[in-house]
């Protein structure tokens, strides 16, 4: 049986003044799995690109399954640089590229937000390495319809060894 997905899933628009506008006609909890290896280069990406001046003002319009569109503004200086350096890696112009995007800035919204996670960084003097067993989780769970992972499936993707909640000490310093 053949995928009834149409043949490009991502249309760009250039609005001018470094302002692209990505729709997506499917939404955030619908993006497919990524290689891990393209996360950990997205990361990299995205890590040197965090020193860059410039960055392009970029907004993704998702549509739901219930036909809403759901907009999500990358507002942020750091998370326009993160999407910048995925758009060099991969192109934003594609599912894949899209997918990678979001589950690259849910990655740092997880490290920014969950004390259960900071088992799988080590801190280091430019920012964090992760743990490969994170970025092999981060790349196959489930993202919700606000573009962040499914706790559930993420933690169900991580080695039981490590998915625990021991790791509960502070984590400072985290950078992309």
């Amino acid at each position: 049986m053949t995928s009834e997905r149409p043949a490009s899933c991502v249309d760009v628009q250039d609005c001018g003044q470094d302002r692209l506008v990505y729709r997506v006609t499917l939404p955030p909890e619908a993006m497919p799995p990524v290689p891990i290896r393209a996360l950990e280069q997205a990361w990299d990406a995205a890590h040197e690109a965090a020193a860059s001046s410039a960055a392009a003002h970029r907004r993704f319009s998702f549509l739901g399954t219930d036909g809403r569109i759901a907009d999500f503004d990358l507002d942020d200086r750091d998370a326009r640089h993160w999407a910048g350096a995925v758009d060099r890696v991969a192109g934003l112009a594609t599912l894949g590229g899209i997918s990678l995007c979001l589950r690259l800035l849910a990655l740092v919204d997880l490290m920014a937000t969950s004390p259960w996670a900071f088992g799988f960084m080590t801190p280091k003097r430019d920012g964090a390495r992760l743990d490969r067993a994170l970025f092999r989780a981060a790349a196959r769970a489930e993202l919700t319809e606000e573009a962040r992972f499914d706790e559930a499936s993420l933690r169900r993707n991580l080695p039981e060894r490590l998915s625990s909640t021991a790791f509960q000490q502070p984590f400072t310093g985290v950078s992309a």
